[in-house]
């Protein structure tokens, strides 16, 4: 296909997904399986510019004058890969497939600027999450928004307990991968623009050795947080797919025990393949079905990566800040604070109860630590961010903290998926 046959392609996807209101990928699977002719390097192209168009849907409608799929398109080749007015004619000539130019639009959306716009509007958040940034980023709220907005990297955690960094390092080196400013067993390799796409590094034999893992620097680096030790014992409450259980069993050297569970089997089962390339031995899964009372105020480290918004991972999920609703953020509001209730009594005397989102918004992240602290009158929160210095020093990116209590990354502040952070300690 030739580029105008993409665009139009990605409108009849972008169409597709406002008329129906369903998750990105679900649209372009349709589409490629109703157009079969269209290849993968096709099918990419097509991915990537819906998802820049949908990251800056309102930004883009708004010096486009128009929010319409085409308009949507049209800005994004212009704005993001950009392609000018002039390539694109050139491009699109005699390409029976491609949709017709908006060439008054663009001439003026080349003049328009954000002078007169909204601040959600330059922000590309929904209208009624605002007040969300503004208590948490204050005056720098809109361009913290905003960098929720650009691609993500694709970031790596090195197994430690078969590679080194350099190892690792080396193996893709054809990949772009650099080290990761923060993290310290983390490699990058950067987001591309346009139509081009990061490599597939999960077909590398590096990968299938087991050297290392697909995981966001922020992870990583709230895993690093949690400060496990080798012979410890350590609880991930919420494993899911198991990145941040597969860190800490690594920090640990295999020594102690991480106890893997999830309420969602569904989301819990690949951990047992990367467990098994990752050559872990000191995980022990449990059923979601599973008595856990025989772990009941023994663990020195409990980790709850918390089930939220998912507002930090923007990036890498454009449409589902679209699609996330007030009712669905009043439903995880509940269920961040019973998890936390619920895998407190896992603690024991003296041990940790780390606290860990992957959403920006303060209800989903302070409030709910306080509020458990006034439920909870046997746990003292303590210093995430003295934390922080001590692993990764002070010459680094630093997160958001307003009292060296609590921390939140950002793609703007650490270059990474937007994280909290909090550890609490049960006295006695």
């Amino acid at each position: 296909m030739r580029l105008g046959g993409r665009v139009g392609a990605a409108i009849e996807v972008l169409q597709d997904i406002e008329t129906r209101r369903r998750p990105v990928a679900d649209a372009l699977k349709d589409w490629g399986l109703a157009h079969r002719f269209a290849g993968s390097g096709d099918r990419a192209v097509i991915g990537n510019l819906v998802h820049d168009a949908l990251r800056k849907k309102l930004s883009t409608a708004h010096l486009m004058a128009d929010d319409s799929p085409a308009s949507l398109a049209f800005g994004t080749l212009w704005r993001q890969w950009s392609v000018s007015l002039a390539q694109m004619r050139e491009a699109f000539a005699e390409d029976r497939f491609a949709p017709k130019i908006p060439e008054d639009a663009l001439a003026s959306a080349l003049k328009r600027d954000f002078a007169f716009a909204a601040p959600y509007v330059e922000a590309d958040v929904p209208d009624w999450t605002a007040d969300f940034f503004e208590e948490n980023f204050d005056h720098e709220w809109v361009a913290e928004a905003a960098a929720l907005s650009e691609r993500a990297p694709l970031d790596l955690r090195v197994n430690t307990l078969k590679a080194d960094r350099e190892k690792v390092r080396k193996q893709l080196s054809k990949a772009g991968a650099k080290d990761t400013p923060i993290a310290r067993h983390g490699l990058r390799i950067a987001a591309g623009k346009g139509a081009s796409r990061h490599p597939n590094v999960q077909v590398e034999p590096a990968f299938q050795k087991g050297w290392f893992e697909v995981q966001d620097e922020g992870s990583q680096i709230v895993a690093d947080l949690v400060f496990p030790r080798p012979g410890e014992q350590v609880f991930d409450y919420c494993a899911g797919a198991g990145g941040k259980t597969l860190a800490l069993a690594a920090a640990m050297e295999n020594k102690g025990q991480v106890h893997a569970w999830d309420a969602d089997k569904s989301r819990l089962a690949p951990i047992f393949e990367r467990l098994k390339r990752a050559e872990t031995r000191n995980v022990q899964v449990h059923a979601a079905d599973a008595d856990l009372s025989g772990l009941e105020n023994r663990m020195e480290r409990v980790l709850v990566d918390a089930p939220c918004t998912g507002s930090g991972t923007w990036r890498r999920n454009p449409d589902a800040k679209w699609r996330l609703q007030p009712s669905s953020l009043e439903k995880r509001l509940g269920e961040q604070a019973s998890v936390l209730d619920a895998a407190s009594k896992y603690v024991r005397p003296g041990g940790f109860l780390v606290y860990v989102t992957c959403s920006v918004f303060p209800q989903e992240n302070e409030h709910q630590v306080y509020a458990f602290g006034d439920r909870h009158a046997d746990y003292e929160l303590l210093s995430a961010g003295e934390v922080w210095q001590e692993l990764f020093g002070f010459d680094k990116p630093q997160p958001w903290s307003a009292d060296m209590k609590c921390i939140t990354l950002t793609p703007r502040a650490t270059g990474t998926d937007g994280f909290f952070f909090a550890v609490m300690q049960r006295n006695g």
